[in-house]
């Protein structure tokens, strides 16, 4: 495969915080965590909806934890997003809960059992597959509109969080969305900024004052230099802010959420494709979530070790099997070295170990030193630091392993 060389454009949008569907994946992670809490080793599926002033959880758990208070798992999650104002149809005080998760189905448990998998070690929790992608558009070696993207509502909600005298105008519900033009896979411009964000009776203006200053402050002055922040909202703008001219119903009351809606925006905005399986509320022995970030965690590594300019990595399992089924490796016509090389050196799993269980140790899953799984429910599970899935330990071994030094 070649690498393109001409002009185009490519959109990626993201979501904030108060978003309905991002609201119930932090709920979700919220119940994963305290799970966790009791038995590092629970097993979890939990499933969230939300709507007007109620929330509704469902799935699995085991061992079903004692003690767990729900109520004020999902009341601390909704007040800490900003849900916190009676009458505006969804806030932490009023919001009715109800709670149908369960044990989980013993069919299931025995293939992620070392004592009743098939392999006699831990298996995958369901068959699939799974995806990692890396490019050195951004510092975060993630694609330049997504990360972007997800900077914008992720500082909006931080002016909303930090400053609520000044900015208290601003709610919790949001969307950003960027239109790069690239030429080649290289980002050189913003063509088009779509800025929607909930706000109070009669403060659309201010909103329209306070995104231009956002838009100048996290997104690097090179990719601005044509933008044009003079017009907005009329034909042929650069920019559009609360196009429908009012945002004032948001979250939950405005429009349904539901657990794992948002798996583009939690992952690549579309630039790498997606196996289909969402992450929030499950815990690591769902290959869904683990071999995800394992597969970013190589993507990333790779690409910082020059071996690659943009690279997207697919992994497949099968229940209750330890080993991966298949490696598919593409570097866009950017590599160094053949794909297959590096697929075969996967293959051999001594550099980068796929079973589910070594990629619990490997990336600490269970640990969760400085990070909870919470964190990772709102402004993308990559391209931010703080999760071990980002680190870049293994830069060195892949070029000794690859002759690249």
């Amino acid at each position: 495969m070649t690498l393109i060389q001409n002009r185009y454009m490519f959109t990626s949008e993201a979501v904030s915080e108060g978003h309905p569907d991002k609201v119930c994946d932090q709920i979700s992670d919220a119940i994963l965590d305290a799970a966790m809490d009791f038995s590092s080793r629970a097993h979890v599926a939990c499933e969230t909806l939300a709507t007007t002033d109620t929330v509704v959880l469902a799935g699995e758990i085991n061992p079903v934890p004692k003690d767990i208070d729900y109520d004020a798992i999902v009341r601390n999650v909704v007040r800490k997003i900003g849900y916190d104002r009676p009458g505006e149809g969804f806030d932490w005080h009023d919001l009715k809960l109800h709670v149908l998760l369960h044990g989980q189905s013993a069919d299931i448990a025995r293939g992620v059992e070392e004592t009743t998998s098939l392999s006699g070690e831990q298996g995958a929790g369901d068959q699939g597959i799974m995806f990692g992608f890396a490019c050195n558009e951004t510092p975060a070696f993630m694609p330049a509109p997504i990360y972007y993207s997800h900077r914008i509502v992720e500082r909006l909600a931080q002016l909303r969080h930090d400053a609520p005298d000044t900015y208290g105008f601003l709610r919790p519900d949001a969307k950003s969305q960027l239109t790069f033009v690239y030429e080649g896979y290289r980002p050189v411009a913003i063509r088009q900024a779509v800025v929607s964000h909930q706000h109070v009776e009669g403060a659309g203006e201010k909103v329209h004052a306070l995104v231009p200053e956002v838009l100048r402050e996290v997104v690097p002055a090179e990719f601005l230099k044509d933008f044009d922040f003079g017009h907005i909202n009329v034909p042929g703008a650069s920019l559009h802010v609360n196009p429908t001219g009012n945002f004032v119903i948001g979250g939950p009351h405005g429009d349904t959420g539901l657990t794992g809606r948002k798996i583009i925006v939690d992952t690549y905005g579309g630039a790498g494709r997606h196996g289909g399986g969402a992450f929030s509320g499950k815990d690591p022995s769902k290959v869904d979530r683990s071999a995800s970030y394992m597969a970013r965690y190589v993507a990333k590594n790779l690409v910082a070790a020059g071996v690659a300019e943009r690279c997207e990595l697919q992994v497949s399992y099968a229940i209750g099997v330890s080993y991966p089924l298949s490696f598919y490796v593409n570097f866009f016509g950017t590599g160094k070295v053949p794909e297959e090389q590096v697929a075969n050196l996967l293959q051999e799993g001594k550099l980068f170990d796929f079973r589910p269980a070594q990629i619990i140790e490997r990336l600490g899953l269970l640990r969760r030193e400085g990070w909870r799984y919470q964190d990772t429910a709102a402004n993308g599970h990559f391209g931010r630091g703080c999760f071990p899935w980002e680190k870049l330990d293994k830069v060195a071994e892949i070029q000794a392993s690859l002759n690249l030094v």
